[in-house]
C-alpha cells in the first residue's frame, strides 16, 4: 500500500509534503528482536551491514552494558544508535520516531492531534518552526515560521535531537508551555506562554466576497482535504463565483497525492504539476488529467507556506496562469519515504529520497518561490510579545518599548515613534489606551496593560479588513473580472 505523507518532524504532528511507503514485513522487521537473543552483531548483518561494521556496533553495545556505572536501558541505546545515524545525514527532514511519536504521526495524517499547534524541523541542531497551525495555541500566541525554539519551561533544547526536543514541548491538554524563542530581527529572545490543547484540524474554509470573488483557505493537506476543497469550490461556483483566491499562508504542507488532485482542478490536461527527481537523476513527472477554469485564480502565500503549499503555488503559477501574492515561501523541496513496518516495534524511520521540482524543473529548496506581487503585512502582524516581568515607563529604551509602540500604533493610539524610546508621546498614548480599556491610568506599561494591548491587537490582526495580502488578492481578482467583462 502506498501512502504519501510528511517531510519534517512535528510538535503536534502537522504534515509536510513527502511520501509514506507502508511495505510488507521484511527481514528488517525483526532486527532488534533478534539482537536481544542472538547478539547485535549477527542481527545487524541481516540488515546488510558488513561484518566489520556490525562487529563495531555490537562491541560498542557490549562495552557499554558491561562497563557503564549504571544499569542501561538497551532499548534506549538502540534508539539512540538509529537517531545518531539519522542525525549524521545532516538533513532536517530525515528522522527517527519512537513508537509513541509514530502513533501521533499516524493520527495527524487523519487530521487530528493535540499539542501547541506548530510544526517544527531540525536545522543544524536548532528546533525551527515551519508553521503554526490555524486556530492553534501557537498561532494565537504569535509564534511564526522560522522562529527558533531555544527552551521549554526553562529547559534548553540546545544539542537535543529532535524527538527529545519534541518530547519536552509536548504535554497534556491544559498544561503550560513557556517557550523562549529567537526571532530574526530581535536582539533578545522572546518569551511565549502557551496552554497546550487539542487541535481539531479543519483544513478548508471558504467565503464569498463581493463582486463574485470566492476565497478558499487551505491550512494543511490532510487525507480529506481534496474532498473538502472540491465541496467548498463547488458551493462557491454554484453561487456564481467569478474569480478565486486560494490562501495557503502558514500551510506547512501535507499529503502529496492530495495536492496533485487539487491542482488538477485548475491545471489543463497534459500540463505538468510537479516533478520528482531521484538519486539516479531519473525524474517522475506528474501531469494533469484535469482541466482549466474559466475564471481567474490567485494564490496567497507567505514564509510559512511550505512543501505541498509550494507545489500547489508553483503548479498553478507555471501551468495554470495563476498569480502568486504575498511573501516569499518557505523553501522545502525534498521528498521523504517513511517506513513504519520494517523496524517491527511500532517505531518509524523517514528518509529523504528525492527532490521535487516545479513544472519547469526549478528546485526551490532553501530559496522558496517568489510572489508575482509582493505584499507585506502591517508591522504589528509580526510584533514580538512584551516581557511582562518588567514595568515599562518614561525614558526607557529597549525592544519591549518598541513592541508596545508598534502595538499602540496598530491600535490607532499613535505614540509618534516606534524606535523603542519611551517618550512623552508614548506615555500619552499609553494613558489613552488605559483609559479606554478601563485600566488604571498611569502612563506605564505593567503586566495588565501589556496583556490588554496584546489581546486588543489579536482582534485587530484577525479582522480581515486589516489583512493586506488577502485584500490585495481580492482586489486583483476584481480587476481581472472587470477586464474580462470589458472584452465581452
Amino acid at each position: 500500500m502506498l501512502k504519501k505523507s510528511t517531510a519534517a518532524f512535528m510538535i503536534i504532528a502537522a504534515l509536510l509534503c513527502g511520501s509514506l511507503v507502508t511495505l510488507g514485513v521484511t527481514g528488517y522487521t525483526h532486527v532488534f528482536g533478534q539482537a536481544a537473543g542472538q547478539g547485535l552483531a549477527s542481527a545487524l548483518q541481516v540488515a546488510g551491514l558488513q561484518q566489520k561494521e556490525s562487529q563495531k556496533l555490537g562491541t560498542a553495545l557490549s562495552l557499554i552494558e558491561s562497563n557503564y556505572y549504571e544499569t542501561v536501558d538497551r532499548e534506549k541505546l538502540i534508539d539512540g544508535a538509529v537517531n545518531g545515524m539519522m542525525e549524521a545525514l545532516g538533513d532536517p527532514y530525515s528522522n527517527y520516531m519512537g513508537k509513541e511519536t509514530a502513533e501521533k504521526f499516524e493520527e495527524s495524517i487523519e487530521g487530528s492531534f493535540s499539542g501547541i499547534g506548530a510544526e517544527v524541523s531540525s536545522d543544524n541542531g536548532k528546533v525551527v518552526v515551519v508553521s503554526p497551525i490555524k486556530g492553534s495555541p501557537a498561532e494565537k500566541a504569535g509564534i511564526q515560521a522560522k522562529d527558533v525554539i531555544l527552551s521549554v519551561n526553562g529547559e534548553s533544547l540546545e544539542g537535543k535531537e529532535l524527538n527529545a526536543a519534541v518530547a519536552k514541548i509536548r504535554g497534556p491538554k491544559g498544561s503550560k508551555a513557556t517557550l523562549k524563542i529567537q526571532r530574526s530581527g530581535s536582539v533578545e529572545p522572546l518569551e511565549f506562554v502557551l496552554t497546550r490543547d487539542d487541535v481539531k484540524l479543519e483544513t478548508v474554509y471558504s467565503k464569498m466576497e463581493k463582486d463574485g470573488v470566492g476565497v478558499i483557505e487551505v491550512t494543511q493537506f490532510s487525507l480529506n482535504t481534496a474532498e473538502r476543497f472540491k465541496e467548498e469550490l463547488g458551493k462557491l461556483e454554484k453561487q456564481g463565483m467569478k474569480g478565486l483566491v486560494i490562501d495557503v499562508r502558514n500551510d506547512p504542507g501535507g499529503v502529496l497525492p492530495i495536492v496533485i488532485e487539487m491542482a488538477e482542478e485548475f491545471v489543463p490536461a497534459g500540463k505538468n504539476i510537479v516533478q520528482i527527481e531521484y538519486k539516479d537523476k531519473k525524474r517522475e513527472v506528474s501531469t494533469s488529467k484535469g482541466s482549466s477554469k474559466a475564471y481567474p485564480v490567485v494564490v496567497l502565500m507567505n514564509k510559512g507556506s511550505a512543501s505541498a503549499s509550494e507545489i500547489l503555488a508553483g503548479a498553478l503559477q507555471q501551468s495554470a496562469g495563476a498569480k502568486l501574492i504575498g511573501d516569499n515561501s518557505f523553501g522545502k523541496g525534498t521528498v521523504q519515504t517513511s517506513f513504519d513496518k520494517q523496524l517491527g516495534d511500532g517505531s518509524l524511520l523517514k528518509v529523504t529520497i528525492a527532490k521535487w521540482l516545479t513544472p519547469d524543473g526549478t528546485w526551490i529548496h532553501g530559496k522558496g518561490i517568489k510572489p508575482d506581487i509582493a505584499v507585506a503585512q502591517p508591522d504589528y502582524f509580526s510584533v514580538a510579545p512584551i516581557n511582562k516581568s518588567v514595568t515599562l515607563q518614561y525614558n526607557m529604551n529597549n525592544g519591549d518599548v518598541k513592541s508596545a509602540q508598534t502595538m499602540l500604533d496598530g491600535l490607532g493610539y499613535k505614540p509618534g515613534r516606534k524606535d523603542g524610546y519611551f517618550d512623552t508621546g508614548t506615555k500619552n498614548a499609553v494613558k489613552k489606551f488605559q483609559s479606554e480599556a478601563k485600566l488604571q491610568v498611569t502612563g506605564m506599561i505593567d503586566a495588565k496593560t501589556a496583556e490588554a494591548l496584546e489581546v486588543a491587537l489579536i482582534k485587530v490582526i484577525q479582522d480581515p479588513a486589516n489583512d493586506n495580502q488577502r485584500n490585495r488578492g481580492i482586489a486583483e481578482i476584481q480587476k481581472e473580472i472587470k477586464a474580462a467583462a470589458s472584452k465581452k
